[in-house]
């Protein structure tokens, strides 16, 4: 009986840590490093549909070296209820990039940035 009750209580909290959700800022982390060493796997777990096909479309341009540092910084961030805007500068890149984030099953998501979203940035 004891040892059942010690698994029980392993197993709950195995699964209570497996499920914690990443603020948008290190969700924009996770999908800009994945992006630049060309991981898709990664990418299209922590992005949309439509944030997927876009980034992954461009992504061979871009494609760095796994073991390189991207050194990701957050410029600015801002939050208006279920959508969140990430402003960031890697080494990759001279001019900082701007993820517009979702939040999809409780989960932040990187989506697509069309031409009339007008960000706070």
């Amino acid at each position: 009986m004891k040892n059942l009750v010690i698994c029980s209580l392993v197993l709950l909290f195995i699964s209570c840590t497996g499920s914690s959700n990443m603020s948008p800022s290190e969700t924009a982390k996770v999908v800009a490093e994945s992006f630049y060493h060309g991981d898709k796997v990664t990418l299209k777990k922590h992005t949309t549909a439509e944030g997927f096909t876009n980034l992954s479309s461009i992504q061979e341009l871009f494609v760095q070296d796994k073991n390189s540092e991207s050194n990701f910084k957050i410029v600015d961030e801002a939050m208006e209820g279920e959508v969140a805007w990430i402003k960031y500068s890697t080494v990759y890149d001279p001019k900082p990039g701007v993820f517009k984030l979702v939040k999809k099953d409780g989960q932040w998501k990187v989506t697509h940035n069309g031409p009339r979203d007008k960000g706070p940035f």
